[in-house]
């Protein structure tokens, strides 16, 4: 089926039409992958250099960020630099390449959300045997799981996407490579692969999510039994992850739950979860945290100090 390939680049439509349209989305959206490149690093610095972040919670968010700054990077700066370009084109060696990274690190991140929410499900709900239970060699292979899982996801949908034949037309209706747009330019019928790709990214999406909500109704319920100020706190770290994941979840479950066949890309949701939330998760993360504040002014102010001494 390969060598029935005709097609070895592709142009991407990109997100509008319109120069002047698209000029304007390159000055908005610089500044926000900038941002979330910034963002991200400083938690991750943060995190790896200060001691008062030494729980497993903060040892997972570090990987977070790092994994928000990947994920991200895979789709933003072509799209960025494609934004000010008349023909916008990639190899279908890069297109293959962009969605394999692209679903590595997003899944990466649903199994990373998942610790996340177990982490505080034993902190919480089981708090005498949470030293114990979350010791760093598991919180390592907790994360090493988290990318190997994002590993085999992207490898099961290259090997679907491999033997499909191109051989034209070869216009991507999208402004990156992903599976959808591209099973659409197809010379077969995708309907199998459709299938393949609903289960292992749709239905992956909907269990996920559905875990990670049950995870917090649990130990939201189980907060009853604390006190007021134990409540509080449970409850403000509670309510960035879950935010978190509604952020990531939403636009995940709405693109890929649907058949290929009868899927009508909606590029701005897409832009939402590529683009903006990354950028948020940070936000989310420092302003409803108090201890990653601290860190944050004690670190960078201490270099601001060394610095101007």
């Amino acid at each position: 089926m390969a060598s029935a390939n005709n097609v070895t680049e592709l142009i991407i439509t990109g997100l509008f039409q319109d120069p002047e349209v698209q000029r304007a989305c390159f000055v908005l959206f610089l500044p926000v992958y900038l941002a979330t490149v910034v963002g991200n690093g400083i938690i991750v610095l943060t995190v790896n250099i200060s001691k008062s972040l030494c729980s497993p919670m903060y040892f997972f968010l570090g990987y977070l960020s790092l994994v928000e700054i990947c994920y991200s990077s895979t789709v933003v700066p072509k799209f960025i630099t494609d934004l000010l370009a008349k023909v916008k084109t990639i190899s279908l060696k890069g297109c293959l390449a962009q969605i394999f990274f692209f679903h590595f690190f997003g899944v990466t991140e649903i199994l990373l959300l998942a610790v996340m929410a177990y982490d505080r499900y034993v902190a919480i709900c089981k708090p005498l045997y949470y030293t114990a239970i979350m010791s760093r060699p598991v919180c390592h292979r907790l994360v090493v799981g988290s990318w190997m899982g994002g590993f085999f996801h992207s490898i099961i949908q290259i090997f679907i996407t491999i033997p499909l034949p191109f051989c034209g037309p070869n216009v991507i209706d999208h402004y990156f490579c992903d599976l959808h747009p591209l099973f659409k330019i197809a010379c077969t019928d995708t309907f199998v692969v459709g299938v393949i790709m609903f289960v292992n990214s749709g239905l992956f999406s909907v269990f996920s999510f559905l875990f990670l909500v049950s995870s917090y109704i649990v130990i939201l319920s189980s907060l009853r039994n604390r006190s007021a100020e134990g409540r509080r706190k449970a409850l403000s770290t509670c309510a960035s992850h879950i935010t978190v994941v509604i952020l990531f979840f939403g636009p995940a479950i709405f693109l890929y739950l649907r058949p290929a066949s009868t899927y009508t890309e909606d590029k701005l949701v897409a832009v939402f979860y590529t683009v903006i939330t990354p950028m948020l998760n940070p936000i989310i993360y420092t302003l409803r945290n108090a201890e990653v504040k601290n860190a944050i002014r004690k670190l960078w102010g201490r270099k601001v100090n060394s610095r101007m001494g």
